[in-house]
């Protein structure tokens, strides 16, 4: 069998960097598993994006009249949890749909539960997070229209990915409930996955 070289991520050669990660969906993911694991990696594809949008809206909150923290925290959401969520929440549903493995189901579930909840405050949008979402982007209406108008794009972003990231988990815990995810790795943690995913019964 020819050796799996990391490509991902797809880096440009004159970087002096290597991918860290080898991923496959054809060689990696059973078939069953396949639609909904791409599915979560745009999900994350899409919340990169996001919190590359929510940089641009908060450096016209900052044109506009706004804090220069909002734009530095952007900033800091951008590099750190770009990563972090790839590594924390979708490498371990990954491996999880690769390898049948209860620890990475589990993994994934209390790390995807966070991000969940991260989404749901960004799309609120509190001031002084570093986040354009709607509470944030209304009251900044009456200082400065063109500004605000740009800090809408992100917050919509935002809600999306929030109702987009419930909606994914919802299908995760129906595909392990289900006919899916066999669990026969690690049977100790069947019952804890199980309770966990009570909640999410469709």
């Amino acid at each position: 069998m020819a050796e799996k070289v990391n490509n991902f991520p797809p880096l440009p050669k004159f970087i002096p960097l290597k991918p860290c990660f080898y991923q496959d969906f054809e060689a990696d993911i059973p078939p069953q598993h396949r639609s909904l694991t791409k599915r979560l990696y745009y999900l994350w594809m899409l919340n990169s994006v996001t919190l590359a949008v929510n940089l641009v809206g908060c450096l016209a909150w900052l044109i506009g009249g706004g804090g220069a923290t909002n734009f530095g925290l952007a900033f800091l959401w951008l590099i750190l949890f770009t990563p972090c969520s790839y590594v924390c929440w979708f490498r371990p549903i990954y491996k999880a749909f690769k390898t049948d493995s209860s620890f990475s189901f589990m993994a994934f579930f209390f790390t995807f539960m966070a991000q969940l909840v991260i989404s749901i405050i960004q799309a609120v949008g509190i001031p002084g997070w570093g986040v354009c979402g709607w509470i944030a982007t209304i009251s900044f209406f009456g200082t400065n229209i063109g500004s605000a108008v740009v800090m809408l794009i992100p917050t919509v972003m935002f809600t999306v990915v929030a109702v987009f990231s419930f909606i994914a988990l919802s299908m995760v815990c129906v595909n392990l409930r289900g006919d899916g995810a066999t669990l026969g790795g690690d049977c100790d943690l069947k019952p804890a996955i199980l309770q966990v995913t009570r909640g999410f019964r469709c």
